[in-house]
């Protein structure tokens, strides 16, 4: 398992430095790394020959909704069925790389590697992002040029883009650091891995991600305050404040400023924004039922477009609420509306059940971070890039996971070393055993016996 999760982290780190995984190339080795990592996992499962799968209420809408965009596929209620297709493929990775993650990152020390390793992840982008800022000559790694424009930062195409990835990673070393749940000598590091991409998200000067990182940090300090806050955790808060502040002072905010007072209803971009929105809601409306078909926005919206700029593509509505009503209907709607309820109804339970500040930390990092990018989401289209509804997707499996006790682990880790390839097993039909407290994410455990 130890090289599954090695490969989860590697895909994770390709999609957000190939430009956040838009291109099609980038797109290709993401579905091709899922694919090959559940063959793995497969060829685990045969060698130790038992099989354990574990239960996560959120596979009831993921799989609802891929199940229902292939039938918009098949059934040629996409207008677009090879678009739909494509978007297919990029579901199946996503659902695929939350399956390995649900059987892989099973315990809370082994989420805690996944937890740091985002953490450390952010701090290196965020960097890489301020050192490009001031020394770009326009151009993403300063060879890459924008052919259809943009205003990136780091490796991503659009500021906005980069800001949701801050927005997944930065809520995890804050929960980390007010839930207590680090070692002393690893404060200052985290403090350090929290700050920079702070400061790199404000000087990204976007206007959703600053706003979605005030209202996370807000309800990380929520959820830790109910939790009895004590007052190591109000001076990292007061640390992190000030220190973020004088960072981003620094830095240089003008910009973020500027964009913050241009935010008037006079702005074109605003109203264009309205615009955008109106013209999606027609097309739902249009199509209320079933929608027009997964990713077949960028080719029904030319019709209903009430303004026209010159050169200007649409490609997304701006709001992933708006854009999923459009392409999958009511029935989109509705999976996507349980999803976020069932997000936060176990995301909670298990943050109440969590017995150890660490458990409590990934929990609410987690759930805080899904529920900036939900926010940041009614203004942007964070989750159709790859690398950040890939990272959303894993956060969201942690939230809402239960985590095995490390001695069970240990103990299926003994039993596949005594494993031998020319060990007889009884010969007796296969049996599914399950373990699992009631109304719990269950394991399903499936015993194969030996040919």
């Amino acid at each position: 398992m130890r090289a599954l999760r090695a490969g989860i982290c590697a895909l994770i780190a390709f999609a957000v430095l190939a430009l956040g995984g838009v291109e099609p190339s980038g797109q290709a080795v993401l579905e091709i790394g899922a694919a090959a990592l559940f063959v793995w996992w497969a060829i685990l499962a045969i060698r130790r020959r038992q099989v354990e799968i574990h239960g996560n209420w959120l596979y009831l809408p993921l799989v609802g909704l891929g199940l229902f965009a292939m039938v918009q596929y098949v059934a040629g209620m996409s207008v677009y069925p090879y678009v739909t297709k494509i978007e297919l493929l990029e579901w199946a990775a996503c659902l695929l790389l939350f399956f390995l993650t649900v059987e892989s990152f099973c315990t809370v020390a082994l989420a805690k590697q996944l937890i740091w390793f985002l953490v450390a992840l952010g701090f290196v982008v965020s960097l890489f992002g301020i050192v490009q800022h001031f020394t770009s000559n326009g151009r993403l790694y300063w060879s890459i040029p924008l052919a259809a424009g943009g205003s990136p930062f780091g490796p991503y195409v659009n500021r906005d883009d980069f800001a949701g990835f801050v927005e997944l990673v930065a809520p995890l070393g804050l929960a980390l650091l007010f839930f207590r749940a680090c070692r002393r000598e690893h404060v200052a590091l985290l403090f350090l891995f929290t700050i920079v991409p702070l400061g790199a998200a404000i000087l990204s000067a976007s206007r959703g991600g600053i706003i979605g990182l005030v209202l996370e940090f807000v309800l990380v300090l929520f959820l830790s305050r109910v939790r009895r806050m004590g007052k190591r955790q109000v001076l990292i808060a007061t640390a992190l404040t000030l220190v973020a502040g004088a960072f981003v002072v620094w830095l240089g905010v003008s910009e973020a400023i500027q964009r913050f007072e241009q935010l008037t209803p006079e702005e074109s971009s605003y109203n264009l924004r309205l615009s955008l929105y109106r013209d999606t809601w027609r097309i739902f409306v249009h199509h209320p039922w079933f929608g027009t078909g997964l990713g077949t926005l960028r080719t029904v919206y030319p019709r209903y477009a009430t303004f026209y700029l010159p050169g200007v593509i649409v490609n997304h509505a701006h709001n992933d609420y708006l854009e999923l009503l459009a392409e999958m209907g009511v029935v989109g709607g509705l999976c996507g509306l349980a999803f976020i309820g069932l997000l936060v109804r176990q995301g909670l339970r298990n943050l109440q059940a969590a017995e150890t500040p660490l458990g409590r930390a990934i929990v609410a990092g987690s759930l805080v971070a899904c529920m900036g990018l939900l926010l940041h989401s009614l203004v942007d289209f964070n989750l159709h890039i790859p690398a950040n509804a890939l990272i959303f997707v894993l956060l969201a499996c942690l939230g809402t996971a239960e985590f095995r006790p490390p001695a069970e682990v240990r103990t299926l880790a003994s039993h596949e070393a005594d494993a031998m390839p020319n060990q007889t097993w009884a010969s007796e039909p296969p049996m599914i055993r399950t373990e699992a407290k009631p109304g719990s994410n269950h394991a399903a455990k499936l015993l194969i016996p030996g040919r």
